[in-house]
């Protein structure tokens, strides 16, 4: 989308050394833990370079001399040491990956912290579905990651040296033969590089369109029954999964060329090599034993190797994850506290719109143009207009959820612009006809007008809210769960306790969107009362697109694409004979036609 079309061009190219610059830093709070599990897989390594030495003495001296008793030393010294090598697989196995999960944590929290930094127009142009999978599968990859590869890096680094050394000890000549494969195989791996970094992308923006249309569907699961379009819904995600499945098939053939070749390549050097040593052997140049652990050495060299060229792979699909997880984590928000922002305190409420105009994108036409506008503290304003007029964008440019492009807002004299975000967001309170409720209690709901708010306060609130005598009346009150976006309550159920919400947080200046549209008579009877109490007092902004609504309304501003062009009275409104007597008697026409 808009917002992430430059950084995700730079992100697709990022160099890895910046990723692992950026990455690192993750590691800092655990150190401690990192270098346990480090430490222990360099024990790891280096246990599992004992074998074949151990083979060779055993073959070369002890048996040839018959010496059982040292045969027995040996044997317990063996099972000591693969005692000693069990404690540290555990403790590779156990704390890598408490490890692992303590970095994915803190990457979740640094992306979700971030996301409630950015601005509105980013969640208007990003599917929920898309930040979701961001947030869980990329980083589950990202937490697997930063551990396994680095243990593996170490372990294999160390059986790779060690193995070498000692090969070259053995018998130098063979040691090159051993080597000369590796050329090969670091080749044979780069050819992939590319290969696997597009098709691990690919796999996650596949996953991602998954996500989305899964969260997508779920959500408006009652608006597919409604028209009967399961097999529809059912389609489209089946055409997602096989688009996925195409993906991860492709990959997955190249993951299997390159698994088979580095494979075979292992294979082939160590048939080469034990062909070379048997012969060696042969005339005595080696000794058994010696020829022994030089196989068993070979094996220990090529493992490593294929370890080292698969973190390739491990490698490549993290950082499709990490580069997916940087481009939201670098999207910066353009709505900010400037350094010199003030906190709004004893608010009066007066606000002040001069010349303000705005447009939610470049190349979009403007939905607000010189609009002036003077509301009075305490003052209660009904806005209405055609759909489409910018009659909640006005009001939404109050809290800041978008920045003017030009002109200013004030209150009390002071432009919103050098004013904290978050006290500016604690003045203004929303209602709207759309109320969000979170999936917990009733309680829950209304508490989070004011976290922290006592018992009292919350009863205080719903009684004024006129929400107290049905909140009684539900299985457990106050503590009854609402369930997902409060569907378990009527609509005029949810609209109170959002009032009741709002009555808690007790702003100076509020704001009504639609909030009593698509309500039976009875709730909007209830509900307007309960809003002019709410509102009594504050500076109030009233959206409006049933007009018999306002008609009592003190001032009523009429908002068209040219601005603001009439306000007064219902009674003046209607007889000026302008935009509102349209308005309104095209909504008379249509009442005594329906």
């Amino acid at each position: 989308h808009p917002y992430m079309a430059v950084y995700t061009t730079a992100a697709g190219t990022l160099p890895c050394r910046i990723m692992l610059k950026r990455f690192l830093p993750y590691y800092k709070p655990y150190l401690g833990l990192a270098a346990l599990d480090l430490s222990c897989a360099l024990g790891l390594g280096l246990a599992d370079l004992v074998f074949p030495a151990a083979t060779k003495r055993v073959v070369d001296v002890i048996v040839p001399s018959g010496d059982l008793p040292a045969l027995a030393r040996f044997a317990v010294l063996l099972v000591l040491l693969y005692v000693v090598r069990a404690v540290l697989e555990f403790v590779v196995g156990y704390y890598g990956h408490v490890l692992g999960v303590n970095i994915q944590h803190d990457l979740r929290r640094d992306i979700y912290r971030h996301l409630h930094t950015l601005d509105t127009r980013f969640f208007d142009d990003t599917k929920t579905g898309q930040i979701m999978s961001r947030i869980v599968g990329d980083l589950f990859d990202l937490a697997e990651i930063s551990h396994h590869l680095p243990e593996d890096l170490i372990m294999a680094s160390v059986r790779l040296v060690g193995s070498l050394i000692v090969m070259m000890a053995i018998e130098w000549r063979l040691a090159l033969v051993v080597f000369a494969i590796v050329p090969v195989l670091i080749a044979f791996s780069a050819t992939f590089r590319d290969k696997f970094r597009k098709a691990f992308k690919r796999n996650k923006e596949t996953m991602a369109a998954i996500n989305e249309h899964i969260e997508e569907s779920v959500s408006g699961v009652r608006v597919v029954r409604a028209f009967g379009n399961e097999d529809f819904e059912t389609a489209r995600f089946d055409e997602g999964n096989a688009t996925f499945r195409a993906s991860r098939i492709a990959s997955v053939w190249h993951i299997g060329v390159f698994n088979t070749g580095v494979s075979f390549l292992s294979n082939l050097g160590l048939v080469i090599v034990l062909t070379a040593g048997g012969y060696a052997a042969f005339r005595g140049s080696v000794s058994m034993g010696a020829y022994i652990a030089f196989a068993l050495y070979v094996a220990r060299f090529f493992q490593p190797i294929e370890t080292l060229v698969r973190s390739m792979e491990l490698f490549q699909e993290g950082a499709a994850g990490f580069r997916r997880f940087l481009e939201i984590v670098d999207t910066e928000p353009s709505i900010v506290d400037v350094p010199d922002a003030v906190e709004l305190a004893s608010i009066r409420g007066d606000v002040v719109f001069s010349g303000v105009g705005f447009r939610y994108g470049d190349g979009l036409d403007r939905v607000l143009e010189h609009v002036d506008l003077s509301v009075a503290a305490g003052e209660t304003v009904a806005i209405v207009g055609p759909s489409g007029a910018g009659k909640t964008t006005l009001c939404s440019l109050i809290p800041r959820f978008y920045d003017i492009e030009e002109g200013s807002i004030s209150i009390d004299g002071l432009d919103i612009r050098h004013a904290t975000i978050a006290s500016l967001r604690q003045a203004v309170g929303l209602v709207q006809q759309d109320v969000f409720l979170f999936s917990g209690s009733v309680r829950d709901n209304i508490a989070y007008g004011r976290l922290g708010a006592s018992d009292h306060d919350i009863e205080a609130a719903a009684k004024a809210a006129n929400a107290l005598d049905f909140i009684r009346e539900l299985p457990q009150g106050f503590e009854t769960l609402v369930g997902e976006r409060g569907v378990k309550l009527s609509g005029g159920q949810k609209q109170r306790i959002a009032i009741a919400r709002m009555f808690l947080k007790d702003p100076p200046i509020l704001i009504l969107d639609e909030a009593t549209s698509s309500l039976d008579t009875m709730s909007e009877l209830a509900i307007r009362e309960s809003l002019e109490r709410l509102s009594k007092g504050r500076t109030t902004f009233i959206i409006a697109h049933r007009l018999a609504t306002i008609r009592h309304a003190a001032r009523i501003l009429v908002l068209t694409e040219d601005g603001i062009v009439e306000q007064g009275r219902h009674d003046d409104l209607v007889n000026s004979g302008g935009v509102y007597k349209r308005l309104y008697d095209a909504q008379v026409e249509s009442l005594l036609v329906s």
